[in-house]
């Protein structure tokens, strides 16, 4: 976990800059009232002595936005980092009479990043157990269905369209349609809908695919449920997330004959 506010504390830094600026920019105006300027504000176009002061101003605005995302991303986690506590550690350094000492501030952060730290593992694992759980509970409840097999390794199938075609060989390369899903039934992958059917060695892909289609016979369509210990285990990605039971309608459409080399066929 890299520390949180290390950029932070640069963006309000700046953000402060620009600040002190715009106030004493305010004390040379005359008196107007306050929603008057407000509206011409808001109105004219922003202008710039020098384009180093524009630079300036865009890597302020940057940064300003990165600061306000960081301090939300913590709000969530738990933690009040508010923006007025930031701005004063960055004044009082500027006005040489910080509350820190720099040994101080650096186990400040170090302190931050472990409890971060603390509270997205707690949160990964509760959501972990969670999955593990609703997993579980699906497959209990899927196993109980008419025409569902277990195989010994706990994989779950139920033949939806038969076929006597042949069956596949594990070094065999496949080409199928199919659609896969989470127990809620959030679907995180289709080739139909690609309009596309998808074509690999049966043996590069995950245990239950690699188990399951060799069940099918050509033709035929089946309906796999899968464990996590034969899908992805406790690797997350952003649309399975760790430890997931996974839902596959899979279609065999055939089984795809390599070519023979140009050299055989001129050998015989």
């Amino acid at each position: 976990m890299k520390p949180v506010l290390k950029m932070s504390v640069l963006a309000a830094t700046i953000l402060l800059a620009v600040g002190c600026q715009d106030e004493k920019a305010a004390e040379t105006k005359s008196a107007e009232p306050a929603k008057v300027e407000q509206v011409a504000a808001e109105a004219a176009p922003a202008t710039f002595a020098t384009e180093d002061e524009k630079a300036a101003y865009a890597i302020g605005a940057s940064l300003a936005q990165y600061l306000s995302a960081n301090l939300e991303q913590q709000k969530e986690l738990g933690l009040n980092l508010d923006r007025e506590s930031v701005l004063a550690g960055v004044s009082d350094v500027f006005s040489d009479k910080s509350r820190l000492t720099p040994e101080e501030t650096q186990q400040a952060l170090q302190d931050l990043d472990k409890r971060v730290s603390d509270i997205v593992e707690a949160k990964a694992q509760a959501e972990a157990e969670k999955t593990v759980k609703a997993g579980e509970e699906y497959r209990a409840d899927f196993e109980k269905l008419d025409g569902v097999t277990k195989t010994e390794s706990g994989l779950l199938y139920q033949v939806e369209t038969a076929a006597e075609g042949d069956k596949p060989a594990a070094t065999d390369t496949v080409k199928v349609h199919y659609k896969g899903m989470l127990t809620d039934g959030t679907e995180f992958d289709s080739s139909y809908k690609r309009n596309q059917p998808a074509t690999f060695p049966l043996n590069q892909v995950i245990p239950g695919w690699t188990e399951g289609v060799q069940l099918m016979p050509v033709g035929s369509k089946f309906k796999f449920v899968i464990p996590p210990e034969l899908a992805y285990g406790a690797q997350a990605n952003p649309t399975i997330p760790a430890n997931s039971t996974l839902v596959f309608e899979v279609e065999l459409l055939e089984i795809v004959k390599a070519e023979k080399p140009a050299t055989d066929a001129q050998t015989q």
